[in-house]
């Protein structure tokens, strides 16, 4: 039984030297850092989190790997200009785990929006189910079916999914 290996839903990601990426609800970093790695020093990950105290560890770790193109950002991808960035700054913004504990999806998805360039990627990875208490309550989980909703409404277009594991659902959206 495989759960979230970061490496396996990276290797499926458009990744490239010097692309700039976001990571929404960036945790610990278990994305941001590998991913920091695979972009290069022309590239950029900012690690976004409404958590300060836990941007703290992907700080620290960022630091340990000698990658100095992880950049910290205290925010709130619920919030209008929460993330801080740019207008059509990012190639790539990623939502794992993250889309099923937002209040207002419609602002994270206006945000994410407003960050990503034209023909930008957005990864949605999120539980199937509650798996009797494993992933989130079963109010909580965000059904496959409705986060694609969400997106196409978004002006968003789904273009490939992933596979994540047995718990997960991943796609891949591409903003028009």
């Amino acid at each position: 039984m495989a759960f979230l290996t970061p490496e396996k839903i990276i290797k499926q990601l458009p990744l490239e030297e010097g692309l700039f990426v976001a990571d929404f609800g960036a945790g610990v970093g278990t994305f941001a850092v590998p991913i920091a790695k695979q972009v290069g020093k022309t590239g950029r990950v900012y690690a976004i989190d409404i958590n300060q105290d836990i941007l703290s560890t992907v700080s620290k770790t960022a630091r340990e790997e000698g990658l100095e193109n992880v950049e910290i950002i205290w925010g709130d991808i619920e919030s209008e200009i929460g993330t801080k960035l740019k207008d059509g700054l990012v190639g790539l913004v990623l939502l794992v785990n993250t889309l099923f504990q937002a209040e207002n999806k419609e602002a994270v998805l206006a945000e994410i929006k407003r960050i990503l360039k034209r023909n930008g990627s957005v990864l949605v990875v999120d539980w199937k189910a509650s798996f009797g208490g494993l992933g989130p309550k079963d109010k909580d989980v965000l059904p496959r079916e409705t986060a694609e909703k969400l997106f196409l409404n978004s002006g968003f277009v789904l273009y490939n999914e992933i596979d994540a594991d047995e718990y997960h659902y991943g796609l891949l959206f591409r903003k028009l």
